[in-house]
């Protein structure tokens, strides 16, 4: 199996950039001026609650999830924030993700990817916009776009994995429940994932 490393580091020092990482951007980056976030939502402020959660990383094997790996295969991991992609041959990729800020917000099962869309548009779902009637009915591509540079679309309504411009969530509980990545983790995954790829959500 090879494992494929985003930062190019070993994986204790990936783990520890990773942290520092989203720990640095929280700090940073305290508002934007879209107030786009990841997850399909759109806030001004990261709550409390979202500040003090951090991502977690173990590496996995993909025989317990999955029969084969026809098309690849994704599995996110809720619990420790983590996407882990195995493409045909085994070859192995794992990225830090958002996940739903709460429980009855989160989907969790099998499913698969059954559209790709790179720059994709948003439009808040019915319950977004009860919740948020002042949020916009729609977003075009762009930098203001909470779906980030490309989206793939899973058979389950609603819901995506896609990038984000707002890269102070990543690595933490703050969505609706869709699954964020960075935009370049997201273009990457794009380009490997294919309409069929089988996702597990645990």
């Amino acid at each position: 199996m090879t494992i494929s490393n985003p930062y190019k580091l070993s994986r204790r020092g990936f783990i520890a950039a990773g942290l520092a990482s989203v720990a640095s951007q929280a700090l940073a980056q305290t508002t934007t001026s879209t107030g786009a976030s990841t997850g399909v939502e759109v806030e001004n402020e990261i709550s409390s609650v979202v500040r003090r959660n951090s991502s977690g990383f173990r590496t996995l094997d993909w025989q317990p999830y999955f029969g084969s790996l026809k098309k690849g295969a994704v599995l996110v991991d809720i619990d420790s924030r983590a996407l882990h992609f195995w493409e045909e041959d085994g070859t192995y990729h794992l990225y830090p993700s958002s996940v739903p800020l709460s429980e009855d917000l989160t989907r969790r099962g099998r499913t698969e990817i059954v559209r790709k869309v790179e720059g994709p548009e948003w439009r808040p779902t019915p319950s977004m916009r009860k919740r948020n009637p002042e949020w916009p009915e729609y977003v075009p591509p762009g930098p203001d776009n909470p779906l980030g540079t490309h989206a793939l679309y899973l058979s389950w309504q609603y819901y995506r994995i896609h990038g984000t411009h707002d890269t102070r969530k990543i690595g933490r509980r703050s969505s609706n429940g869709c699954i964020g990545l960075y935009n370049e983790h997201i273009a990457e995954l794009y380009g490997m994932t294919k309409v069929g790829t089988q996702v597990l959500l645990i």
